[in-house]
């Protein structure tokens, strides 16, 4: 690995450990959190609930201004801020400065987590992001197996306020990495090379005697370049999906939960006529028509609610049917952090030995027959069926998340990654946030039995739409179209195409 390359993935596979271990750990914190704070439930939640809506609502715009204006100094400003915010509510006097500051939190989370994905993109080549991809995945995983563990220590210990302060030193330490490592943006870099390209070699040649080379502007200019409308519809649409999912999840609120999805369907046609008619417009054509982007996508949509949802129902069961504490619970189902920390490694050779297509498949099967081994138990079920269980949810998961996230930010073009992964992100945070909303109403559907996998309807529907992501895997590229284009990104492009060199 190259010196240029070894700070890139530091602060991308650290960025995305310390978000996920964050969103474990502050779980386990909560109910100290409220004793402390003299706080009700409902503000508690909003701790969680602010913080996802500020995620999942700029996620994508975030990402356009890492193609902008860079995705290290993006990066930079979403770690720096992260560690700030964290800070003050370890520090907050009361649960209003809380909520406040976690939403400020996201703002950060938002600013931080596409750039993780854009810079591996600008700074591997595409036949080799399946690597440092795996890497960063595992990282997650390990993260969030070990966060209640952190966290349930860190708590007893030294209280609620020491959980925030744990991710502190890493954000400032890759934040500041970042901000002096110096970076070209992927569109200025592209446009360099078009307007260069397009000029008469004989021109390049007097214009470089006369005049040292100007530096281009990108096309457009200010806030019209970034789709401000298309941002802010883009925002509310999010928002309110993932605050209506959210909501739908507690007790009472299904009704607000609708009229919040009721508004995000409204806020989303609005989105969808300004972007046909935008010059500029936030979502490029050209990666909305990708069929592998969409179908990655669809992947991570279908594989993050069916794995979350599943856990929701598995952690009822085993609490309030079992009888188990939080920490024999979470060793039941310690085989799913295992198996992904130790399989992320496997995926990019098989992904390179079978196809995209072919290794996303096997992981939606093995993820689907997980959820539906847990559907089958009863409320004597041992530790080995919950184990197996387990261990094929992380199987699969790992496969799919590795692969999809592959496929989609190797299919992007270099000049919209950040918008890409944005897309990724958002994917990943509307997921387990429509996979519990659906686990909570059909458990309410059987109020004796629902806790009891065999008796409940949670996890076959959980079932199908982990089963949605098959034809989903089955639109991605094949073994033999993934090989043809890394030889044709191997050459040097033919003429009459505009030349890219990579930032």
């Amino acid at each position: 690995m190259t010196a240029r390359r070894a700070p890139v993935l530091a602060c991308s596979v650290v960025g995305a450990a310390v978000v996920a271990l964050d969103g474990t750990v502050l779980t386990v914190a909560q109910p100290a959190l409220q004793r402390d704070l003299h706080a009700g439930i409902d503000q508690v939640q909003w701790t969680s609930t602010g913080y996802l809506v500020a995620v999942a609502s700029l996620l994508v715009f975030a990402g356009r201004l890492g193609d902008r204006y860079g995705h290290r100094r993006v990066f930079a400003i979403g770690a720096l801020g992260f560690a700030a915010a964290s800070t003050g509510i370890a520090l907050a006097p009361g649960i209003g400065a809380v909520i406040a500051l976690r939403v400020l939190q996201g703002v950060c989370g938002a600013l931080l987590q596409p750039a993780t994905l854009g810079m591996l993109r600008t700074a591997f080549p595409p036949d080799r992001l399946g690597t440092p991809i795996a890497v960063r995945t595992a990282a997650i995983g390990l993260a969030a197996a070990a966060g209640p563990l952190v966290g349930g220590a860190l708590v007893s210990a030294y209280g609620w306020r020491a959980v925030f302060l744990l991710g502190v030193p890493p954000t400032l330490a890759i934040g500041l990495l970042a901000l002096v490592t110096a970076e070209r943006t992927a569109e200025r870099t592209v446009e360099r090379t078009a307007e260069r390209t397009a000029r008469p070699a004989g021109e390049r040649t007097v214009r470089r005697a006369a005049h040292p080379p100007a530096t281009p502007r990108p096309s457009g200019s200010g806030l019209a370049a970034l789709d401000p409308v298309g941002a802010l519809l883009l925002a509310v649409a999010l928002g309110l999906l993932v605050h209506g999912l959210v909501g739908a999840a507690r007790p009472g609120g299904a009704t607000a939960g609708v009229l919040a999805v009721a508004g995000a369907t409204v806020a989303g046609a609005a989105l969808a006529r300004h972007e046909r008619r935008a010059v500029r417009p936030l979502l490029p054509p050209e990666l909305l028509r990708s069929v592998p982007v969409v179908a990655g996508l669809a992947v991570l949509l279908a594989a993050s609610a069916a794995l979350f949802g599943t856990l929701f129902v598995a952690t009822y069961f085993l609490q309030d049917v079992q009888g188990l504490d939080p920490l024999d619970c979470a060793l039941r189902v310690l085989p799913l952090a295992v198996l992904m920390v130790l399989g992320a490694p496997l995926c990019p050779p098989l992904q390179r030995r079978f196809g995209p297509r072919r290794t996303a498949t096997a992981g939606a099967a093995l993820l689907t027959l997980g959820v539906l081994l847990l559907a089958r138990l009863d409320a004597t079920a041992g530790t080995v069926p919950v184990g197996a269980a387990a261990a094929l949810l992380g199987a699969g998961f790992v496969v799919l998340m590795v692969t999809a996230t592959s496929v989609v930010v190797h299919r992007a073009p270099e000049v919209h990654a950040g918008v890409a992964g944005g897309l990724q992100q958002t994917a990943m945070n509307i997921g387990p946030a429509l996979g519990v909303a659906v686990a909570t109403l059909l458990l309410a559907l059987v109020p004796r039995g629902g806790f009891v996998p065999a008796e409940g309807a949670a996890l076959p529907a959980l079932a199908m739409i982990s089963a949605l992501a098959l034809p989903a895997a089955l639109a991605l590229p094949g073994a033999d179209a993934d090989r043809r284009r890394t030889r044709r990104g191997a050459t040097s492009p033919p003429s009459g195409r505009r030349a890219c060199v990579r930032s």
